[in-house]
């Protein structure tokens, strides 16, 4: 398998030699004979327009009617949270220096580009880094001021009201995030001068990757900490759910957020950006800047951000229509499933999204002719068939979860029946069976769509595309693409996410109010908002609302980890180009019978198991801490918690989280350059491994958790039996699953963009300092780093154990 050209190879394979053709150039005739850059414009106003909708939604949302007691509760939460997230973006801060020492070492010193040059691609870099900071603040906001609203709507006894807020906040937060996203990239690509459009777009990614691994991580350490803390008062002191007088609880709806708020929110940010530049980096290295091939390089790239702005309108029209649908048939309606008008909506977007990609494809690409002046009319199809796999899969995977996690799943039963007799242990020995059997199945799903994918690409319409001796560009190209389709729902997909903790919050919300007990309260609400309050089916909905969050912020998790596996074959072949480009005969120093590609898997696989541990006791210890406290201070007599109390909870959480996320993300930083350093070869079998290893612990992982929790959810809403034996079964079980589905899964995801991503770097520097005769400086800094990720890798467990009880 001879498969590079060296004449192809030599156009450009680094960053800093990677430059984007002018869509200036390109035009579209059956759109009116339009250029690509007058399309990118376009595209500005529409990202304009998404925006401004998510604006609208935030300012229509806080219009809502709420009562003065649930109000002042979300405006506790907001100050805790935005205390936690200041504390995070000076910490952002502190991380960042070491990505820019790293920049400006290879762009500066290793490439010898201008100073300012450098500057603007750390600038980039900061973008990214404020971009997933940025877009989490205002999903943190908008939630907390939605998650009041819902409860109070609740309050009229209708499930629809409370269903529609957190639906509406959910789409604020997916188009704003969006949007934002796509402004940014469009900028970088018309606005920078060519020499810096390739560059500046890898910073940009590392930036906001960087953002999202910190801001997932730390969000769910933090999250896991104040939930098992919180939720171990059930039992030990036969509290109720989110009883005003345990400490833990305000830290518990803060931890919703920072977990399941401004995680997912930076880690969405992230997953489409990094995707984005993976394909635009993957044309530009095989199709280069000049002649024909960059013409077709600039189309196929247009087509691709045409393809991202349709999004944005796909999901307004198919959120419209939903809302319109399910207003009509269930605003008055007594009860129906809370998990139906999420599911219609990700189908319906799904469906719009698949329509309009192959009509869309049609008219800018069906006259399409090769470098050789071929016509190629099914190059249209062929890319829309590729694509809509990966859209498919956007609605696919959530139904293949809801499988093995919703309320009504056989395999969330089946974890409630084995606690009735076998209390805690078959209660958790039974969603381990979910969670495996989930891996298995929803990776069937998704190798039979990357097969689907594969053999399209074989198609003689894209094969024409790709330079002549590289006959893998093809297939890499379409599993790019259908990681693509993965986020061509984006907006949806991130609003279902984000539903779970506004439902989740709403429900505290009204607990911690107390608003039963406020003096005269029922003719307060008749008076001031012209209904009266039913308090029991409040309380009915908002769970019932809870565990369709819960399922729903299952359904989107695999989504993101998927494109993070898919997507980083992607950015792999750029790393590939590089050495084949310097060192020449890379397919046979990349085949299995080297020892460097079998040691590299054998040491991702031992890295994904070291950071489920390190993520996980970060959250033991924590959380050990917090029972601790909570234990020793609550005050069982008092109405409600003290303010001193429960922001030392908030302060216990937040402690730990840094300290767990310190010790990962050092490790994970230096073992990055110094296994690029020591052997790039090593390195690339390294990031195949820690992306197939991560995929299926974090898929077992994830929905294992979201089985566990929603038995709980079955125990306390479907069977009404909490206090009993069967619910402490259950509780255990969820406090089990709440690393398992909000820390560690979750965290691969940014995780093995980040290292792959770094780690097309870290190889550039490796290589440039190779060339430059700096070989035993090299291999110095690399033993140096690795005794580094080392030490990290050891404190992340000796330096965070549990302290032994004398």
């Amino acid at each position: 398998m001879m498969l590079f050209g060296g004449s192809f190879v030599s156009v450009m394979a680094s960053e800093a030699e990677l430059r984007l053709p002018s869509l200036r150039e390109v035009h579209f005739p059956a759109l009116g004979g339009v250029s690509g850059y007058a399309l990118m414009l376009l595209g500005i106003a529409v990202c304009a327009i998404g925006a401004l909708f998510g604006l609208v939604q935030y300012l229509q949302t806080k219009a809502l009617p709420v009562h003065e007691a649930m109000r002042n509760v979300s405006n506790l939460i907001w100050e805790t949270c935005k205390s936690y997230l200041i504390q995070q973006g000076k910490f952002l801060a502190l991380l960042w220096a070491l990505i820019g020492i790293c920049i400006i070492y290879y762009f500066g010193s290793l490439r010898h580009m201008p100073a300012g040059s450098v500057l603007v691609i750390l600038l980039s870099s900061v973008l990214g880094i404020l971009g997933s900071y940025g877009v989490a603040w205002f999903g943190m906001r908008i939630n907390t001021q939605a998650n009041s609203r819902s409860a109070f709507a609740a309050l009229k006894g209708l499930p629809w009201p409370p269903l529609a807020i957190p639906m509406r906040s959910g789409m604020s937060v997916g188009l704003l995030l969006i949007s934002v996203e796509l402004f940014f990239m469009i900028c970088i690509l018309v606005f920078l001068p060519p020499e810096l459009t390739g560059p500046c777009f890898i910073g940009f990614a590392i930036g906001e990757s960087l953002g999202a691994s910190a801001l997932r991580i730390c969000g769910g350490i933090f999250t896991k900490i104040a939930d098992i803390g919180s939720d171990l008062m059930k039992i030990v002191f036969k509290l109720p759910e989110d009883d005003p007088k345990n400490p833990g609880v305000i830290a518990d709806c803060t931890g919703d957020n920072a977990g399941d708020s401004v995680g997912p929110t930076a880690d969405g940010f992230e997953t489409y950006g990094v995707t984005g530049v993976a394909l635009i980096a993957f044309l530009a290295l095989t199709l280069g800047s000049e002649g024909l091939t960059g013409a077709i390089c600039a189309k196929l790239i247009t087509w691709l951000f045409v393809m991202r702005i349709m999004m944005i309108v796909t999901s307004l029209v198919a959120y419209g229509l939903n809302q319109a649908i399910f207003g009509a048939k269930y605003g008055t309606a007594r009860d129906f499933h809370p998990e139906k008008p999420l599911t219609w909506l990700v189908w319906l977007t799904s469906a719009i999204s698949i329509v309009l990609t192959f009509v869309v494809s049609k008219l800018m690409l069906g006259d399409f002719q090769d470098v050789h002046g071929q016509p190629q009319p099914d190059l249209w199809w062929v890319l829309s068939v590729i694509i809509s796999c990966g859209t498919a899969a956007g609605a696919l995977i959530p139904e293949f979860t809801k499988i093995f996690t919703s309320t009504n799943a056989k395999h969330t039963q089946e974890i409630v029946t084995a606690s009735r007799q076998g209390g805690a242990s078959l209660n958790i020995l039974s969603g381990f069976v979910a969670g495996n059997f989930s891996a298995f199945w929803q990776g069937l799903l998704m190798l039979t769509l990357m097969l689907v994918a594969a053999l399209m690409a074989g198609h003689q319409a894209l094969q024409s595309i790709m330079p002549e001796g590289i006959g893998f560009a093809a297939p890499i190209f379409a599993f790019g693409l259908v990681a693509f389709g993965f986020l061509g729902m984006g907006p949806v997909t991130i609003a279902v996410d984000s539903f779970g903790p506004v439902s989740d919050n709403a429900q505290s919300v009204y607990e911690l109010s107390q608003i039963e007990s406020v003096p005269n309260v029922e003719q307060d609400i008749q008076s001031k908002f012209g209904f009266k309050p039913d308090f029991k089916a409040a309380k009915h909905n908002l769970e019932k609302n809870d565990g369709a969050g819960n399922t729903f912020k299952a359904t989107a998790k695999p989504v993101l980890i998927g494109t993070a596996v898919v997507g980083a074959t992607t950015m792999i072949f750029g790393i590939i180009l590089l050495l084949d480009k310097e060192f020449g005969d890379v397919i046979s120093k990349l085949s299995l019978v080297q020892p460097e590609i079998v040691l590299g898997f054998l040491m991702g696989g031992a890295v994904i198991y070291w950071f489920t541990g390190a993520s996980t006791q970060a959250v033991v210890t924590g959380a050990y801490r917090a029972v601790v406290y909570i234990k020793e201070n609550l005050d069982l007599s008092a109405k409600a918690a003290s303010m001193e109390d429960s922001k030392e909870v908030v302060r216990i959480c937040t402690v730990y989280a840094q300290r767990g996320m310190i010790n990962i993300f050092i490790a994970i930083f230096c073992m990055s350059l110094a296994l690029a350093f020591f052997n790039a070869y090593f390195f690339i079998g390294y990031l195949i491994s820690i992306a197939f290893f991560g995929l299926f612990q974090a898929v077992f992982m994830a929905n294992a958790g979201g089985a566990w929790d929603n038995a709980k959810k079955i125990v306390e809403v479907d069977l009404r039996q909490k206090g009993t034996e069967l619910h402490a079964a259950t509780v255990v079980g969820d406090t089990v699953g709440d690393p398992f589905k909000d820390t560690s899964s979750v965290s691969m995801n940014p995780i093995i963009k980040f290292t792959t991503l770094f780690g097309l770097l870290a190889v550039e520097i490796a290589v440039a300092m190779q060339k430059a005769g700096k070989v035993g400086l090299k291999t110095g800094i690399a033993v140096v780093l690795l005794i580094i990720a080392l030490a990290f890798v050891y404190r992340s467990f000796y330096a965070m154990r549990i302290p032994e009880e004398k």
